[in-house]
């Protein structure tokens, strides 16, 4: 069983039939796919159409889709928790760092790039 799963709970997997969830929870639980459908059609033949794809469309709702590359640390996985839930938001914060970086960069240009800061350099040494 792969560690990132365990961390982050099941994920759908980006290689599933229909919306992968049947294939990320076999994958989180280290058993085939095969069987978790095979399970899916003894619950459909049990219960009937509706309560099966009720089940089977809030677990592809709540299950997040599995990240395209492994998650190393837990602050890699909480920004990947942040983005599945809030994309605009993430995108946004993301945005407002580099804003800010921008900005402290343009202050140390202007700041070396002074002509006093020579001076100052010179008679410092």
């Amino acid at each position: 069983m792969n560690d990132n799963n365990r961390k982050g709970g099941p994920y759908k997997s980006r290689k599933g039939m229909v919306c992968g969830v049947c294939a990320g929870l076999a994958e989180h639980f280290g058993i085939a796919s095969f069987w978790l459908r095979i399970g899916v059609v003894i619950l459909f033949l049990a219960t009937g159409l509706w309560p099966t794809l009720i089940l089977y469309f809030v677990a592809a709702m709540i299950m997040k889709p599995k990240p395209v590359q492994p998650l190393r640390s837990s602050e890699e996985e909480n920004f990947y928790d942040a983005y599945v839930r809030s994309p605009k938001y993430t995108i946004h914060q993301i945005h407002e760092k580099f804003i800010n970086l921008d900005r402290r960069i343009q202050r140390m240009e202007d700041t070396v790039t002074a002509r006093g800061y020579d001076w100052e350099r010179r008679f410092n040494a």
